[in-house]
Parts: C-alpha cells; structure tokens; sequence
C-alpha cells in the first residue's frame, strides 16, 4: 500500500515567560482570538494571558504558507509585557517524527506510521537550522530549512542546536511594557526521489535566500495580489445568509490551496489538511473538484489531469492483468499503483475511468486547450473508451450494450449489473473518444486507432442499455435496485450511522439503500438523457433511500433538488455541504477536510441556484434563488473571458468583464454578451411537487433566515 506521512514541522514556536510555559490551561486566559484571512492567505492569531505567576502579556502571530514562493511558509512571532518586566524564551524549532494520536479503527481514517523519516543530515548556526531525511521504504528525501530575523532589545542571547529529528534556535531576552520582541521566521521544503542530499540542501538554502531577499512585507503583497486575482475570477457572493456565504468562500479558499499547490502532483481526499485515506486520491477529484477548478483556476485543473495521463502506463498495466484492453485507472492512489484491497467497493468502481474522462472533456470544453486535448487528453479519451468496449458486451438477444459486475457512487450495492450512472457516464466517454480520433487523426494513428475502432465505440454508445422501471415510472439506479427489499431504516437508531461500520456488507447489497447520490449525480452530470418530468419522479423516489453517509452526496442533491424546484431543500443541503467541516458535521474533521464537499458547495450555489451547465462548450444557466436568499452573484473564468453573474428572486443579469463577445443561455435562450455590458432576464416560474421525504434522522438541517453565525450544535 501507499500511505502519505507529515514533513518536518516547521510552525512550532514555544514561549516561556519568567520560566512559565505560554499554556492557556493554565494562568488566566483574558482574550483568544483566531482569524483565517481569505483576502490576504494569512492566519491570525492574538492572545492576551496572565501566567500563574501573574504577569500579563500579550502575544500575536501571523503566519502564511506562500503561493507565490511555494517552497516557503512564514511567520510573524511577537510578544510585549503589559503589566510588568519579564524575561521570556522563545524556541522556534524544526521537529521530524512527530507523535501521531491513535487513529482508531475507522476504515476511513489513515495509518499513523512510526518514526517513518530517518535522519541524513542535521545542523544549527546562529539563526539557521536545518534537518534532511528520507523516508525508510520508498526513500523519499525532504529536507527543511530555517532561518530568522530578530527585533528586540539590544540585550538578547540567541543559541541553536540540533539532534536528528530536532532542530532550535532559542531567543532570550528582558522585556519591559512599552517593549516588545518580535521574531519573523522562514522555513523552506524541498524534497526529491531522485536529486542528492546536497541538491536537496542547495534548493532548501536558495528559496531561504529568496524569501529573505523579498522580506515579509513582500511576501504578504505578494499573496494579497495572487489572491486578488484568484477571487476576481471565483468568488461567491450571497445575500442572506451570511454564515454559508462565509463557508463557500471558505471552501473556495482551500480548494485553492490543494489544486494550486499540487503542480504534477494529485489531489487527495483531504487535500493537503490531515492523514485520512491515507492521502490518497479518488474519483473525488475529477468528479467534484475539477469541475471547479476549471472554471476559476483552470491551470490547476489541467496539472491535475496531466497526473492522471503521467500514470496512464500503470493504468494500462493494470487494465492488463484484468485481461482488459485500455486503461483501467486505480480507484485509490498516490503514484498510479491500486492501493484498495477490497474489489467491490475499489477497482470493481470502473466508473472512475468515466469520471476522468468527464473532467478531461469537460476542461477542453471550459478551456479550449488544444495543445492538452492533442497531447494528453485525447489519448485519456481513447484508452478509457478501449476499457469499456472490453469490459462490456453486445448483448445479441437484445442488441443493447451491456456493463455487468461493476459498482457504481452507491458504496451500499455493489457489483451489479448495468449501473445507469456508469453506463451513462462510459456511453459519453465513447463518444468523446470517437469524436476525438476525428480531429486528431494523426494522434489517432500514432495511439493505434483504427477506423473500425472508432466505429465500434460509437455502436456501443448508441446502443447503451439504460434500463428503466415502467411499473414505478423510475430510472432504477441499476437493473434490479428497484426489486430489492427496502432497507428497514424504522428499526434504524440515529447511532448506527453510518450504516457501513454497522452493518455487514451481505445486508447492505441486498436492500434498496443508497449511501450516496448515484442515480442522482447521473442527472446531474449527464442532464441531457433524462427529461425534466423523469428527474423530478426520480429524485422524489431516491431521497427516502439515500442517508448520506458521504460527504459526496449533500451537494449533488441540492444541485438536482434546486433544478427540480425543491428551492428550501437545495438550501438545506448547500448548508450542510458548505458547513460539513466548520461544524463537523461527521465528526471526524480531525482526519482532515472533506475537499470534494467543499468543492460541492459551490456547485451547489453556482450550479445549483445559479443553474450552470457546460454543454457543448458552452455554458448554459437556468438560476433560481429560495425565498431567503436575496442575492447570488458568481464569477467564473470560461475561454479566457471572465464572466459575472447576478441573479436574484425575478431576474438574472450577466457581463462579460473581459475578452470578446461571449454567448451564453439563459433558461433556453441564446444570449450573446458584448465586452462589459449587462444583459438582464428575466426567471421563469416552475411548479414543484411537495417536499419529497428522507430517512428519519437523516433529514438535512433546515436553514432560514441568517444574519451571521448560528448556534446550531452538532
């Protein structure tokens, strides 16, 4: 298996007052405050505290991990008496192998490897510091420098020292009220599978230089303007509810710090914020975060989808030992190897070589990056089209294409046949991949693409069975779902959720029970094979079955429920995707961050009550607000133009901020937007059926009017 593991922590700073530790469990504690600056990419924190001893002080820090010299984080350390003279110490330390708590037995949670990083190098001079490792199996080296810059009295001592996991440096000083010591630290990361230990220690020194020679006022300019542009082109605004308004932005915030940090490099489950699923990256990617990511940073988009092309031969190898053709891509990962032990709920998801391919087309479509499609993603196209002619048959008593013995997003039903998500989803993958050797018939060549290749994908597409249930006037989420037994969520407690650390698998494949949206997210992102009238017969047949015990899920059904007029639930479900981590909601934000929900959020309000779609390289919007929400305003970068959107209660003003004249629908009407003019139109009503039902005690948490933070408890 592949599992991810801490680098050397560079943040820690302990302070000792009069030979009293700085510990609020102990003194008085007057004021504690912590601020995340979305607009400036800082962390704030200020402190007023007594020591047992009784003297008061008060201590601030800002602290920024760059996104313009991204081997560097850096922090603002100060420290000023109130009431009295004190001596304090101050150690700002670089620690490697650091204890982990106990991770528990909770599938989902990563492993905590002891003492992983074994030291190479270790040194202390002056204000420097430094330590050099290598990881003990895959021999990884990562290596952390430090240095400071001191204001203080002009009597002060500064020593340093290191051992192998721990490097200090330690300033200590009198300070009398009025006076204040400030320390501004520098640490840099480089790490390398190949480069040497002096190569690692020579790029550590370099990007300290760097940092130096830009200073800490630079620094923060530096990521003020980097995040200026970044909210020009994606932020959310929402009058009403200013809680969720804060929590998109938020979620924007650090899906920003997992995709624009991880050039040539996945991003996992948790992003880069803690040790669940090990770090490994899913379909959550390129399901839930880059659809959002091509449309307000889309480089980061496309570094993550040229990972996907660079472990393409691992994929095809693996395709190979399933007697596959193609590219079978692993259902978790670090490096392109299968790291799920468990087939029906890992490789036997054959969806997620679909779910590439959606975010492949989908960011040609936001882009129009030819020099990707020709290079990388028509070759993602073609393979993962070769794995689902192979994995699928042509049914000759029926004529219909058939996919058997495969899982769909329902975790609950596995290895079933004719999952109506991932025909759908292979169904356009083929077509994509048809369509793709046509314009690049050279590539096609050189990819070993034959005329009657082509054919066949497109046969297969043409004739996907997509079964459906005349009885219940239903789309079943497979070809039996809806014969099954419905799963007894009478006799259900609220503490035996989630279902799967309950209940044994034998029970759960055999019920109608839904974990997570399947069906659903099949309307959302493949809206062009269901007419309005079935989407809204089958998101009031799904809801009672489905219990959410993914953070997958809240989002695509407040997208579905606001497309079929459920307004109040869509805001429901947009709060608890929006708010999962903030409120942990599933009570395990320790592991980490959900990123894919975050994601979610703002396809909930921007695809959702903004009603976007990207259809045939265009993007079409059907808005509608809930009665509580005043206002959306969202902004999105499509084709080079940056685009705003305004809608409230009656009606939808879009302009086009930069570039040339754009066209764009407005529930069904062709718009045609000049350069930085508004074009205002107005909604149409729609008529909703009732409130459709949950499980009980599965039912979102209504929201309502807002104004600021709730006291909602979790």
């Amino acid at each position: 298996g592949q599992t991810t593991i801490n680098v050397t922590n560079g943040k820690l700073i302990r302070l000792l007052v009069d030979d009293e530790p700085f510990d609020i469990r102990y003194g008085e504690l007057h004021n504690h405050e912590r601020e995340l600056d979305l607009r400036n990419g800082v962390l704030r924190r200020s402190v007023r505290w007594t020591t047992p001893a009784g003297r008061t002080i008060q201590v601030s820090s800002v602290r920024m991990v760059s996104f313009t010299q991204r081997a560097i984080v850096a922090i603002s350390y100060e420290v000023e008496p109130i009431d009295a003279p004190v001596r304090v110490v101050i150690q700002s330390e670089l620690v490697a192998n650091e204890d982990l708590p106990d991770q528990g037995k909770d599938p989902r949670v990563g492993a905590a490897l002891s003492s992983a990083l074994e030291s190479e190098v270790h040194q202390a001079e002056g204000t420097l510091g430094l330590l050099i490792h290598h990881t003990r199996i895959s021999g990884l080296r990562i290596g952390a420098a430090m240095d400071h810059r001191i204001e203080g009295p002009p009597e002060m001592v500064v020593e340093s020292e290191s051992h192998p996991d721990i490097a200090r440096v330690t300033v200590t000083t009198r300070l009398k009220p009025g006076e204040r010591l400030r320390i501004v630290k520098l640490v840099a990361y480089g790490w390398s599978s190949l480069r040497s230990r002096p190569a690692i220690q020579d790029q550590i020194a370099a990007a300290l230089s760097a940092a130096r020679l830009t200073g800490w006022d630079g620094l923060l300019a530096e990521q003020r303007a980097y995040l200026d542009d970044f909210w020009a082109s994606g932020d959310v605004e929402l009058d009403g509810d200013l809680e969720v308004q804060q929590a998109v932005r938020f979620a924007l915030f650090h899906i920003l710090q997992a995709g624009a940090r991880a050039e040539g490099r996945p991003i996992p489950a948790k992003g880069l914020t803690g040790p669940g699923y090990d770090g490994h990256t899913f379909w959550d990617m390129d399901t839930f975060v880059l659809p959002v990511l091509m449309l307000t940073l889309p480089r980061a988009a496309a570094d993550a989808l040229r990972w996907r092309h660079m472990i393409l031969p691992q994929a095809k190898e693996r395709a190979r030992q399933l007697r596959l053709r193609g590219a079978a891509f692993p259902w978790r990962t670090i490096r392109g190897a299968e790291s799920s032990g468990y087939w029906p709920a890992g490789t036997a998801a054959f969806h997620i070589n679909a779910d590439i391919a959606y975010a492949v087309a989908s960011y040609i479509e936001a882009t129009g990056d030819s020099a990707f499609e020709e290079d990388a993603g028509l070759e993602l196209l073609v393979e993962t089209a070769r794995l689902w002619y192979s994995l699928g048959f042509l049914d000759a008593a029926t004529d219909q294409f058939r996919i058997d013995g495969v899982t769909g997003p329902n975790e609950y039903n596995a290895l079933v046949d004719n999952n109506v998500y991932t025909n759908l989803m292979a169904q356009r993958n083929m077509r994509w991949a048809a369509e793709g050797v046509k314009l690049y018939p050279e590539k096609a060549r050189a990819l070993g693409v034959e005329a009657d290749e082509a054919a066949s994908w497109r046969e297969a597409a043409e004739k996907m069975f997509i079964p459906y249930d005349e009885r219940l006037g239903v789309t079943p989420q497979d070809e039996t779902f809806t014969e099954h037994e419905v799963w007894d969520f009478a006799d259900t407690s609220p503490d035996e959720y989630p279902l799967l650390l309950h209940f044994t698998y034998f029970d759960l494949y055999r019920k109608q029970v839904v974990k997570q949206a399947d069906l659903v997210l099949a309307m959302h992102l493949r809206g062009d094979a269901f007419t309005q009238e079935l989407k809204a017969r089958n998101f009031a047949y799904y809801e009672p079955l489905t219990v959410r015990d993914s953070s997958l899920s809240a989002n695509t059904q407040a997208i579905i429920a606001a497309e079929v007029g459920q307004l109040q639930l869509s805001y429901d479900y947009l709060g608890e995707a929006a708010l999962i981590d903030l409120h942990d909601l599933q009570h395990n934000v320790r592991d980490g961050l959900h990123i894919a929900s975050l994601a979610g959020a703002w396809m909930a309000v921007v695809a959702g009550f903004g009603g976007m779609r990207l259809q045939k390289s265009a993007l079409r919007f059907s808005p509608r607000l809930p009665e509580v929400l005043g206002r959306l305003a969202f902004h999105l970068m499509f084709r080079g133009h940056r685009l705003r959107v305004e809608v409230t209660a009656t009606e939808a003003t879009y302009r086009l901020l930069d570039g040339s004249p754009l066209k764009v629908y407005h529930h069904g009407e062709e718009i045609l937007l000049p350069v930085d003019e508004a074009i205002t139109r107005p909604i149409p009503p729609i008529q909703a059926g009732p409130r459709p039902r949950q499980p009980p005690g599965r039912e979102p948490l209504p929201r309502g009017a807002r104004t600021g933070p709730t006291s909602t408890t979790t």
